[in-house]
């Protein structure tokens, strides 16, 4: 039996309830983070928090005590008996309960916050690397708030599904973007490239992380667009996000990328990125 965390109580997850006139139901008017933890130690949860932050002042979504939340996914690994396995915790905050209407409920009512947590285990390990597809980006132009409005990356990773790929990856004018739930990088001569942090792009936390670790392996990285028709000419590409970590990409609609094996820097940064996390 799954415990879960809903509005300040932790109760069975079978037992929680969510109301018809919950906005997060409605108008998919809520954010959402996922946390991964390693041997049950939590990763960067305050980068996670300080993004949750961000995407509530952006959604105007007031009143979630998010103060306590890092000692919460503690406390929800531990009833879960995830207090030394590798697992995930979803966090879920909506606008809250209100009787159904476009503008915001006035005065405003109480949030809905809710989390999980469940052991992980990877369907596809990383180091194995993947094939990719690339769709047209038909997201709203928000991309950098982390909501739950997803139904465009639904529809992109079950095409990505099946086409036998790992993921798919938005592409507009051109320009390569990010993947349904994962950050893009390529290899070009040596740079580590990545589309820079605009409205179009998640501020992911791997991302980060892994920016970091180039750093730290004195790569040379550059921030910058990147045009799908330079993917097939990388010499790697990889995508990187809390449950894909750091995932060479082989092929790309159909195309061999690079040697079509796992790449250097990809596995690299996969291992720093493990042995950063085992760390903590």
């Amino acid at each position: 039996m799954q415990t879960a965390y809903f509005n300040g109580e932790f109760a069975p997850r079978e037992s929680v309830r969510i109301s018809p006139d919950d906005r997060g139901f409605l108008f998919s008017d809520g954010v959402y983070e996922v946390l991964r933890a390693y041997g049950g130690v939590l990763f960067e949860t305050e980068r996670h928090l300080e993004r949750l932050a961000g995407s509530l002042r952006a959604m105007r979504i007031r009143g979630a005590d998010t103060e306590d939340l890092a000692a919460t996914f503690g406390e929800l690994l531990a009833r879960n008996g995830l207090s030394s396995a590798d697992g995930l915790i979803y966090l879920q905050v909506t606008r809250g309960v209100a009787p159904r209407s476009h503008r915001f409920p006035a005065p405003p009512v109480p949030p809905t916050v809710f989390a999980c947590a469940w052991e992980y285990t990877p369907d596809h390990p990383p180091e194995a690397g993947g094939h990719a597809i690339t769709v047209g980006d038909q997201r709203w132009a928000r991309c950098d708030i982390k909501t739950t409005g997803l139904i465009s990356n639904c529809l992109a990773s079950q095409a990505a599904s099946d086409a036998a790929a790992v993921e798919a990856i938005f592409v507009r004018d051109g320009v390569a973007l990010e993947g349904t739930h994962t950050n893009l990088f390529a290899v070009t001569r040596g740079r580590v490239r990545t589309a820079p942090l605009t409205n179009y792009i998640l501020p992911g936390v791997t991302r980060a992380v892994v920016l970091e670790l180039c750093a730290d392996a004195g790569y040379e990285v550059v921030e910058e667009p990147i045009f799908e028709e330079e993917l097939y000419r990388a010499d790697e590409v990889f995508i990187v996000g809390t449950t894909a970590e750091v995932t060479p990409i082989l092929g790309l609609n159909g195309k061999v990328v690079g040697t079509g094996r796992p790449g250097t820097f990809a596995l690299d940064l996969l291992n720093r990125l493990r042995t950063r996390a085992r760390a903590v």
